[in-house]
């Protein structure tokens, strides 16, 4: 079952570190915040979340890249990256619902997660299915490390 495996924050930057649970407003996680609002954050950027499998993928590869390296509020392990996309909507645990924005392009600060500092490894055209995703929040709440999260039937 997919699910919320690591739950991201930091006083802006990266990287971002893991707590146990947070409270998701509109403008995104409480105790979160982002060193350059211009680029990153904002309603429709509210959230940023990544895949634990593409994390793991790229681990394995010897990136030193692991949960909230890359700077994702979100680290969702269990769910088919490559079926989501901008429109796709998120229940994330029992009380949040997320609506997939775009892509989050990567720049120079996540560099030091890869190996050779090619930090186009999470650029979705170039590497489809290993991209961090932004999303707005369609309904705010707590959300829990461990809680489900799943694609919405409607």
């Amino acid at each position: 079952m997919a699910h919320i495996q690591q739950i991201n924050v930091s006083s802006g930057g990266v990287p971002k570190v893991p707590v146990a649970d947070a409270y998701v407003t509109r403008e995104g996680l409480r105790g979160d915040r982002q060193a350059k609002r211009g680029i990153h954050g904002g309603i429709f950027r509210a959230v940023s979340l990544f895949s634990a499998d593409s994390i793991g993928f790229l681990a394995a590869q010897g990136h030193p890249i692991a949960p909230g390296t890359t700077g994702e509020n979100l680290t969702v392990a269990g769910l088919d990256w490559s079926k989501l996309g901008p429109g796709t909507i998120l229940d994330c645990g029992p009380e949040v619902r997320l609506k997939i924005t775009s892509y989050a392009l990567p720049c120079k600060t996540i560099a030091g997660s890869f190996d050779d500092g090619d930090f186009s490894r999470m650029h979705h055209r170039k590497h489809p299915g290993h991209s961090r995703l932004y999303a707005e929040v369609l309904i705010e709440g707590t959300i829990t490390q461990g809680d489900a999260v799943a694609i919405a039937a409607d």
